[in-house]
């Protein structure tokens, strides 16, 4: 499949494991130039050794960043002034009871998950728009629309992304920018699966609790 993106300029946020690198491995065998991005210089060092190991018509770099604050939106954008394409998959997620939840899970996971988003996009925008083209992706999920009751804040979070991905697509209406949101299931990455030995391991301890009684 040729997507025409030979030579673009691609940056994955969140692209050193699971749907991120997934994609960023798959944009550069199209021909662009891919940006991985990942927390440590270690992370990103391993994923861009993994997709470089296989043949790609692209190239692939990377770019260190922590989006806990808007310092990591402002060291990507000082590295990469100007982008192609823009895919928004940086995330995180976990499972507790709503009523356990406080006030500073909320506000983390809307910093990173959603602010993220916010903040590259506002800003790649106006060159997107100079060209008139470009493509800006958020990666949300079905929780989105179906709200996990083990993790309300992170549902939330990608309700958000879809409104605002909604919002900036009908701003950019006729022009030759695009923006989506994708919405995934559950998919076998590095985070599901911890996730998924988690919830196994408690249903393991609330058994043997049952059967003691």
């Amino acid at each position: 499949m040729d997507l025409k993106l030979t030579h673009k300029l691609v940056l994955v946020t969140g692209s050193t494991a699971g749907i991120g690198f997934a994609i960023a491995r798959s944009l550069a065998s199209e021909g662009a130039h891919v940006y991985l991005n990942g927390r440590t210089q270690e992370r990103v060092d391993r994923a861009m050794a993994a997709i470089r190991s296989h043949a790609t018509a692209g190239k692939v770099d990377g770019v260190v960043a922590d989006f806990s604050s808007a310092a990591g939106a402002e060291t990507v954008i000082a590295k990469l002034p100007i982008v192609d394409v823009l895919v928004n998959n940086v995330g995180i997620f976990e499972p507790k009871p709503f009523a356990e939840i406080p006030d500073a899970d909320w506000y983390r996971f809307f910093e990173i998950n959603v602010m993220s988003g916010v903040r590259l996009a506002r800003h790649y925008l106006t060159g997107m728009l100079k060209k008139n083209w470009g493509r800006i992706l958020f990666i949300s999920s079905e929780s989105g629309v179906q709200i996990p009751a083990e993790m309300v804040h992170y549902g939330m979070t990608k309700t958000a992304q879809i409104a605002v991905a909604r919002g900036i697509a009908e701003s950019v209406a006729g022009t030759g920018v695009t923006v989506n949101s994708i919405l995934a299931g559950p998919t076998a990455s590095e985070g599901v699966g911890g996730f998924v030995a988690h919830q196994h391991a408690d249903l393991e301890l609330l058994s043997a609790e049952f059967a003691h009684e």
